[in-house]
């Protein structure tokens, strides 16, 4: 991402921040690039295993052009995938933590490769976040697809007999 797409990525993730002007300055400056922002205001974050994170990722652009905003982190372990807020305190599901009101994440700088956490689908400052029905159906996708991939040895689909 680079030119005015990522201005207004940077401008829509720090109007989040207590006061977007130091927290602009500090994360342009920062050597790290990245910024400590509040979740619950514009957006949450759902925060999946990255062994389900990253094929329900892969069924989501399936399904649209650009599914919003994903982050990954350290080593690709996590995925969190930016949904509307109040989704974190509607949200049931084993092994999917979240970040709603009262929790602050690491954002990187966007169109800035840092030595940790990363975008995958870097936001494009219009807003748009990920759908948390298709989120939803996207990790039931992935999540089934991983059940037969790790069942799938000695099954008559394979050839097995």
């Amino acid at each position: 991402m680079t030119g005015s797409g990522a201005k207004s990525a940077v401008e829509w993730l720090v109007s989040v921040a207590p006061d977007p002007d130091a927290c602009r300055w500090e994360w342009e400056r920062n050597p790290l690039g990245v910024a400590l922002l509040p979740a619950g205001r514009l957006w949450d974050v759902l925060i999946l295993p990255g062994d389900l994170g990253h094929p329900t990722l892969d069924v989501l652009a399936r399904v649209v052009d650009r599914p919003g905003p994903v982050l990954a982190d350290f080593g690709d372990a996590r995925l969190g995938f930016f949904v509307p807020p109040g989704t974190v305190a509607r949200w049931v599901g084993t092994g999917v933590r979240g970040a709603g009101q009262g929790t602050w994440i690491v954002v990187p700088y966007p169109g800035r490769t840092t030595g940790g956490v990363r975008w995958l689908v870097p936001p494009d400052g219009s807003g748009m976040l990920v759908d948390p029905a298709l989120l939803e159906l996207a990790m039931h996708e992935a999540a089934a697809f991983l059940a037969r991939d790790a069942g799938g040895s000695g099954t008559a689909d394979d050839g097995a007999e």
